[in-house]
Parts: structure tokens; C-alpha cells; sequence
């Protein structure tokens, strides 16, 4: 544990410098907060009427996520996750997607004390220099456009800062990391998507694909892009984690690999376990990208035993390791808060951000570079992009 003078250092430092979050999955969570079901006939009116009876504004230990752990956290900027289920399709995804969006519009409206809504870096910083919390958007998951670049313009429009090629599955257009490889990458229509994406300013979000995928983009892209939520495959072998000559070429690019803190991705024993799951799950005839079924079957599994410890410093292996191989402009987090069941010992919910900066402080990282990594590096990623 860091010493209580390089915690105290830590929250100085980040009471000055706006700390970004790639990746935050509240709004989805809000949703399922009293088991909402995503496939019911609700409208979307019972569905933030749902949402609305969580008060954000007190702590709220069900989730990982409240206004008052977010303060504790100095968390200055927020990219909020519209992600959707694959299950998800076609039209029904567009919609999906556009409630989402609306759920962060609400929640802003609602807390207007805490958060801003934000579209570009310089309303990003407005918002931490009037005392709120920036409020962005990130679309996660290509099927959410249904193969539409108007869809996309209209996100774009609506404030969507980011969007992840694909999720979980392949979208028709582009390879993910999780699913069995159809395209070799991108196909051309996919390539118009990340050229579309550069011209109205959103980034490309790379985390969920394969590396076809993002060696594809990057070969595409004339913006820098990001990784929202990614950690690094030399550190934990997972299919979800960034490769050493992807990180390599994000020098060149000018994007941002944001280290997250899901316990399989940061840890090789957690990924060993949680390939043994997929197998007892793939023999059984469950989907592991389900992430509803993969959260039943796992509560019943005994086959794989006790899921490994994991802690903070599994987390910062990644982020010195992306450090070195990506240089220290090229790093971020996301931490990923509200979208798994667990998390790293030190770092269970975003309050704990100044746990992990302590750490680094302890490591000798210089304040220029803790700097960086808190959100320096993302917000010159969105200026170049605005």
C-alpha cells in the first residue's frame, strides 16, 4: 500500500489536472438496476422511470458508480458507455442505442450540479474549470448503427464522441477479438466507416476488435485513434488486450490504448480461469459473449475453482508496460466501472482512483507524466478530433 504522502500527492495532483475515463457502463446498468428486461415491450419512458428511482447523488454500493464516489475519485471527465447487448440487432439496436444516449442526457439534466454534458475538448474543460464532471459520449459496439453511415452522422450529431467497431461478435463490416474471424479485418464498407468517423470528428474506439481490425485502421485512419478499454497482451494473454506492435504503432498515430482494470484482462491466471470457463461453457452450449449468460453459468460453476486474486498492481503492470512499448503520450485509462461484477483489489469503484496514482507516485512517475495518463493525452486525442 502507497505511503499516506504519496496519496496526498496523488489527490493534489489530481485536484489540478482533469482526470479522464474512457469507459464507464453506468447507463446500461441503470437499466438492469431492478431488473429491467432490455427485450420487454417497456417504453422507453418506464425505462428511465426506472433508472430515475436510483439517487445517484448518495452512495449507492449495488453499483460501482455515484456522484459522491466519482468526487472521491476527482474523476473530471467521463466518456459514458451507450453500449448495447449483440443480441441486439437491426433496428432494434438503433433504438436501443438512441435511449441510451438519451439516459446520459437525463442524467446530466438531473444533476446539473455534478455533470455537463460535453462535445469537444474545449466544453470538456469548461466543465472541470466550472466544477463538474465532463460528460461524454462513447457508442459502443458497430452493430449499433445497423450498417448505416447516416445512423452514424446522426450519433455523431447527438453528441457520440466515440464509437467501438465491434463488440463482443463480429459486426457485418469488421472482426472482433471474441468471435470467430470472417473478414480478416475490416471490409470496404468498414473501411468507409472509419474514414466517415474521421471526417465528423468521432473517434475510433479499437477495443473489442481483432488485430486484423486494428491493423486495418490503422492503416485507414488519418486521426489518431483510442483504445476505450484495453490492457496489454504481453502482460495478460486475452484476446481483448492490445498486441506490442499495435501499441508500437500508436507513436506514429497519435492515439491513446486507456488501461483497464477488468480482472481477466489484467492478470494471466484470471485469463487462464476465464478461458477454463469458456470452454465449460462452450461444451455445455452457452455463449461466452453473453454477458447475462456468461454471469448465470459462472455463479453455478465450480469446475474452475476460486477466481485467482487480483489487484491493483496487476493493473499497473499495464500501464508501465504500455508506458514503454507506446511511449508515455499514448496512455490513458478506462477503467471499465459497471460493466464487469469485479475488480481489482484497490480498485473497486470509482472512488479509487487516487489508490492507483499513489502507486505511481511511489514508482517515481514524475507529475509531467501522471499528467498524461490522467487525461493530458485523451483530451489532445479529442482536440485533434473536434
Amino acid at each position: 500500500m502507497a505511503s499516506s504522502t504519496s496519496r496526498d500527492r496523488a489527490q493534489a495532483l489530481l485536484d489540478r489536472i482533469q482526470l479522464a475515463d474512457g469507459h464507464n457502463d453506468l447507463p446500461w446498468a441503470l437499466r438492469d438496476f431492478f431488473e429491467t428486461d432490455s427485450n420487454s415491450e417497456k417504453s422507453t419512458d418506464d425505462v428511465f422511470a426506472t433508472a430515475a428511482r436510483v439517487d445517484l447523488s448518495v452512495r449507492t454500493p449495488e453499483l460501482h458508480t455515484d456522484l459522491v464516489r466519482l468526487r472521491e475519485g476527482r474523476v473530471g471527465l467521463q466518456f459514458w458507455s451507450v453500449w448495447i447487448p449483440c443480441k441486439l440487432a437491426g433496428d432494434g439496436a438503433v433504438t436501443a442505442v438512441l435511449e441510451q444516449i438519451e439516459l446520459v442526457y437525463e442524467l446530466a439534466a438531473r444533476y446539473p450540479d455534478d455533470l455537463a454534458v460535453a462535445t469537444t475538448a474545449a466544453e470538456a474543460e469548461a466543465a472541470f474549470a466550472s466544477g463538474r464532471i465532463a460528460s461524454l459520449l462513447g457508442a459502443e459496439g458497430g452493430h449499433s448503427i445497423n450498417s448505416s453511415l447516416g445512423v452514424l452522422r446522426a450519433l455523431r450529431r447527438l453528441g457520440v464522441r466515440y464509437m467501438t467497431l465491434t463488440h463482443n461478435e463480429n459486426t457485418p463490416w469488421a472482426d472482433s477479438a471474441t468471435d470467430e474471424p470472417v473478414h480478416g479485418g475490416l471490409t470496404a464498407f468498414g473501411r468507409d466507416v472509419v474514414r466517415e468517423m474521421n471526417r465528423i470528428g468521432m473517434l475510433v474506439d479499437l477495443s473489442h476488435v481483432a488485430p486484423s481490425t486494428m491493423h486495418d485502421a490503422l492503416a485507414v485512419t488519418s486521426k489518431p485513434l483510442i483504445f476505450s478499454h484495453s490492457s496489454c497482451r504481453a502482460v495478460a494473454d486475452h484476446p481483448r488486450n492490445v498486441p506490442d506492435d499495435v501499441l508500437g504503432k500508436l507513436a506514429d498515430n497519435g492515439g491513446v490504448c486507456m488501461v483497464t482494470f477488468v480482472p481477466h484482462f489484467v492478470s494471466q491466471a484470471y485469463a487462464e480461469w476465464d478461458a477454463r470457463l469458456k470452454d465449460a461453457m462452450n461444451a455445455a452450449g452457452v455463449s461466452h459473449n453473453d454477458l447475462e449468460a456468461r454471469g448465470a453459468f459462472t455463479r453455478s460453476w465450480t469446475g474452475g475453482g476460486q477466481p485467482p486474486r487480483v489487484t491493483l498492481r496487476d493493473v499497473v503492470a499495464h500501464v508501465e508496460h504500455a508506458r514503454e512499448v507506446a511511449g508515455i503520450d499514448h496512455i490513458g485509462l478506462g477503467g471499465d466501472y459497471d460493466g464487469v461484477k469485479a475488480l481489482p483489489e484497490g480498485l473497486e469503484d470509482v472512488s479509487c482512483y487516487p489508490n492507483l496514482f499513489a502507486e505511481l507516485v511511489e514508482r517515481k512517475w514524475s507529475e509531467g507524466d501522471l499528467a498524461k495518463l490522467a487525461g493530458g493525452n485523451v483530451v489532445r486525442v479529442l482536440r485533434d478530433s473536434d
